[in-house]
């Protein structure tokens, strides 16, 4: 099962038939093998890994450090739950050291992500403190590289 999900996590678009040869099984093992894997919850979903400044060179992300009081009998649970509904979450984590809860979130500017902290995050009842660090640039996401071929050519120095 790890060496599927270690393929799987390369490519998810890799075919039952192109999984099957590479593991040595049969395409219907491969086939059921993702299905128990899926219902067992173990494969939450498939996603792509987009260069966002292709698509939307407006595009912010940011990552907020949120210091938080842990609520009688739900921890850190229920505030979580409550912080990921927001549209503009991408994911949130428990974390240790420093602060509580990371939280990623992307917006359509600078402006945006920063009125969703002051209002949306700040205000709810046992946010301690907030601290906004905003991605200036990806070079890897989920194992994958980030590559810009565009080369600066102001860098560039002549002879």
């Amino acid at each position: 099962m790890n060496e599927l999900i270690t393929l799987l996590k390369q490519n998810a678009r890799f075919s039952n038939q192109q999984l099957a040869s590479m593991l040595g099984i049969s395409e219907a093992e491969v086939a059921e093998k993702i299905r128990q894997l899926e219902d067992d919850g173990v494969i939450k979903g498939y996603s792509v890994i987009v260069d966002e400044n292709r698509v939307d060179k407006d595009m912010v992300i940011a990552n907020i450090e949120l210091k938080v009081t842990p609520q009688r009998d739900f921890g850190f649970d229920e505030l979580a739950k409550t912080i990921m509904m927001y549209d503009e979450v991408e994911s949130i984590s428990l974390m240790s050291g420093s602060y509580d809860l990371s939280v990623t979130v992307k917006g359509n500017n600078l402006k945006s992500i920063a009125l969703f902290v002051s209002q949306r995050l700040a205000t709810i009842e046992g946010v301690l403190s907030t601290a906004t660090h905003f991605v200036l640039k990806t070079y890897k996401d989920k194992g994958i590289f980030i590559e810009n071929e565009e080369n600066d050519e102001r860098s560039m120095i002549a002879p």
